[in-house]
């Protein structure tokens, strides 16, 4: 057991770090410190009260990263209720399943997700605020929410009539080994599921944080990462409250441009990412640079290539703030041809691994003792991990974890927590990889996805799909098994297409020129039959992962 309560990290770190900014909303500039913040959690602690809100009632969240999705967050949890973070990329009848299947009481949502939820599908929930004005938009019929909520001023005097101080900051007596948090997931395989988190999975996540220092008092974050995601969550919000951080939280799609815009003028300390925004910014940002014909030239001769990738390195620094320590790059691979380009540059990065199941995390090596193409290291004193493999260290298996970030399991689904949790506490993660003698994990794919070559050989496809996705002309790619054959699913890069002139016929025959370019690259067992042109973007989780179950039987037209 974590030494340290979850939620008395909050109720010092906010009484420590009372004058220090906490919040800001980027889209108004409006920051709040971290005692007015304090002041905004204990009026919704009085409208719990007055609720008659008790110890593990669940009260749901959804909605764009604001200051109030963050202090909805955490009245809910240092109350002593059971937050369920939404991500709002969910449709709706997603959503309402979740909100009727964690059984809900409360729901604090965004107005453009309000508008599409049917009140009427949702019969358990007692209430609805609003996260844009804590204004109540429905309260069931008996309720008084609406009535608490127009009077909350005059309540709030009430209960602090000599004005609200950190002295008044008290929150929930409750042992790390309680539920905190049902988090559900974005999975890959079509429907989610409640992973119950305890104040335990939590504060192995944040405390690590805060021993390696990737926030400390008055550092500054950028919140762009859907803070309803485990990632985001503990790295962007709960780590850097604990410690009296600045967020600023972005509020809008994370395009490369608005991005950069961001980074400009917040300045981070630290960024947390994923390989998707991290890919896009290298193909956007560095790679026109380096077709230009004189660079192309000059980075061949050793006398200067160095000289130009400093440069190229500092005007990335720069384009992204310029005072961030280092990127963490997490909830999924990094493309090799990136990692292989960022590392000869000497950009200052890293690559993490993690899972909803584990609070996120599970390994991590800062960016100076960070090892190529691995994920960082198991987590040494909080997780162990092993791999099902008759040789661990050079024949992939299922990679196995265990400790105090693994969660208590599935919400209402034994059956689902009993397949990956074993009677002896391991973890069994669904990724297939190697691990070296210092304990850092390799990953090759996931179980699920692994093919079975002509004689026996184990095929991973993402492992094709990374070398398929740095061709001229890809965008994105899914490698599939048909007739007993490998065949990749290619959505173009059309933008690049058009800008030299290829027409449709001719992008059929540069696929062509591709997959020979690529049979070259991999094993033979390896090798791709046909490339099929997919015209729209394949379908992704709200982590940006493709939705892979739905080209498995794909049947080209």
């Amino acid at each position: 057991m974590i030494d340290r309560n979850f939620i008395k990290l909050y109720e010092e770190s906010f009484k420590e770090n009372w004058e220090l900014p906490a919040l800001t909303d980027y889209n108004t500039a409006e920051t709040l410190t971290y005692g007015e913040m304090a002041a905004k959690i204990a009026r919704l602690h009085i409208l719990f009260r007055l609720c008659q809100l008790r110890r593990g009632d669940k009260i749901s969240v959804v909605g764009r990263n604001n200051s109030n999705w963050v202090i909805s967050y955490m009245a809910v949890v240092t109350y002593g209720a059971i937050i369920v973070p939404i991500l709002q990329d969910f449709n709706s009848n997603d959503i309402s399943h979740i909100i009727r299947h964690s059984e809900s009481s409360m729901l604090f949502v965004s107005d453009h997700i309000w508008e599409n939820l049917d009140i009427d599908a949702l019969p358990g929930l007692r209430a609805v605020v609003s996260l844009n004005d804590f204004s109540c938009y429905y309260q069931r019929g008996g309720e008084s929410v609406v009535a608490y909520l127009n009077g909350m001023d005059d309540l709030f005097t009430k209960n602090y009539p000599t004005g609200f101080t950190r002295d008044d900051i008290k929150y929930a007596e409750l042992s790390n080994d309680k539920i905190i948090e049902i988090n559900y997931t974005s999975g890959t395989t079509g429907y989610s599921k409640g992973v119950m988190l305890t104040g335990n999975n939590l504060a192995g996540n944040v405390l690590f944080g805060m021993k390696t220092n990737l926030h400390y008092k008055g550092s500054k974050a950028l919140s762009f990462l859907p803070l309803a995601h485990a990632y985001g969550c503990a790295f962007d919000m709960l780590t850097t409250l604990a410690v009296g951080a600045h967020i600023t939280l972005l509020g809008k799609l994370p395009s490369p441009k608005v991005l950069l815009k961001a980074f400009a003028e917040v300045k981070p300390n630290l960024i947390v990412c994923v390989p998707l925004i991290f890919e896009k910014i290298y193909r956007k940002q560095v790679l026109p640079q380096l077709s230009e014909t004189p660079l192309r030239w000059a980075v061949t001769l050793p006398v200067l290539n160095t000289r130009i990738y400093e440069k190229i390195k500092k005007k990335l620094i720069d384009a992204l703030g310029g005072r961030f320590e280092q990127v963490i790059i997490g909830g999924a691979p990094l493309n090799p041809e990136v990692e292989n380009f960022f590392r000869k540059i000497k950009f200052p990065f890293t690559v993490g691994y993690g899972m909803t199941e584990c609070a996120p995390l599970i390994s991590y090596s800062p960016w100076e003792e960070f090892i190529p193409r691995s994920s960082g290291q198991i987590l040494k004193g909080i997780m162990d991990v092993k791999i099902e493999s008759e040789d661990p260290y050079l024949i992939p298996g299922e990679i196995c974890v265990k400790g105090e970030n693994v969660m208590r399991g599935y919400y209402k689904n034994d059956k689902a927590t009993a397949e990956v949790i074993d009677s002896e506490g391991w973890l069994h993660t669904g990724d297939m990889g190697i691990i070296d003698k210092d304990k850092n994990i390799f990953i090759k794919g996931r179980y699920k996805n692994m093919i079975l070559g002509p004689s026996g050989q184990n095929i991973y496809p993402e492992e094709i799909e990374s070398k398929l996705n740095n061709m001229p002309f890809v965008n994105e790619s899914i490698v599939v098994e048909k007739d007993g054959k490998l065949v990749a699913l290619v959505y173009p890069d059309f933008e690049a297409a058009d800008k030299c002139g290829i027409s449709s016929c001719e992008l059929e025959e540069a696929m062509e020129e591709i997959r020979v370019n690529l049979n070259k690259e991999v094993a033979p067992y390896e090798n791709i039959a046909k490339i099929y042109i997919y015209p729209t973007e394949f379908e992704k989780t709200p982590k940006r992962s493709i939705k892979r179950y739905l080209y498995a039987n794909f049947s080209p037209i």
